[in-house]
């Protein structure tokens, strides 16, 4: 079956979805690393994030590839490995603003769509349930708290020893990263009506794995 998660930043959407494609046996998609990397590339080239034509040939003309297997997946962009460096909060910013651009999305989503068609697929992002893959046998939509999520990237970077904003400044980050994604006009981050809707703010990796495997096996019927 195919299994869509769609949720803010920071709601632990790719460690959720990884254990669970883990679990499951799946293959696991990251849709935000292939934003991340037109984001990327357009940064490297001084590409202006305004420049809507000049994004959208990037995510059309750029090879780019999802390699590796569930705990070792690396992204590629023209056969360049940028594992790391699409990590960071300069890229993340702009991989946010990349996304609104409607000839991006067009881009990517058909590119999504071949990649998981064959099913056996956990896909996490913004739009999966509600345009990449609306027919999905199983739709989650992952949340939690503005202050959860800030913590959790604040320990991320600090544990990646990547240059930290005050938590703050990180909160109100993904507050306007929010209302990006929530109000730009092509596919915004919205719940599907039939998506399972849980709040992690309180829980475990382990907690919300489990209680998305019960979903499964309520589908499957077991």
């Amino acid at each position: 079956m195919i299994i869509a998660i769609d949720g803010p930043a920071g709601a632990g959407k790719s460690t959720v979805a990884r254990a669970v494609a883990r679990r499951l046996g799946y293959l696991f998609i990251n849709t935000g690393a292939m934003y991340r990397a037109v984001a990327w590339k357009a940064l490297r080239e001084g590409v202006s994030l305004d420049d809507d034509d000049a994004l959208g040939r990037i995510a059309r003309e750029s090879l780019i590839e999802l390699t590796g297997d569930v705990d070792s997946m690396r992204v590629l962009i023209d056969g360049r490995d940028i594992t790391g460096e699409i990590a960071t909060p300069q890229v993340g910013q702009a991989a946010s603003i990349v996304s609104t651009v409607s000839a991006v999305r067009r881009a990517l989503v058909a590119r999504q769509q071949r990649m998981g068609r064959e099913g056996g697929v956990v896909m996490e992002g913004r739009d999966i349930g509600t345009q990449v893959f609306p027919e999905a046998e199983v739709k989650i939509y992952l949340d939690a708290s503005s202050e959860a999520r800030a913590q959790r990237r604040f320990i991320e970077d600090t544990e990646r020893r990547v240059a930290v904003a005050s938590l703050e400044q990180m909160k109100a980050e993904i507050e306007e990263r929010d209302h990006r994604d929530k109000t730009r006009a092509d596919s915004p981050l919205t719940r599907a009506e039939d998506a399972v809707y849980v709040d992690s703010s309180a829980m475990t990796i382990d907690e919300v794995v489990e209680q998305i495997l019960g979903v499964v096996r309520q589908s499957l019927g077991r």
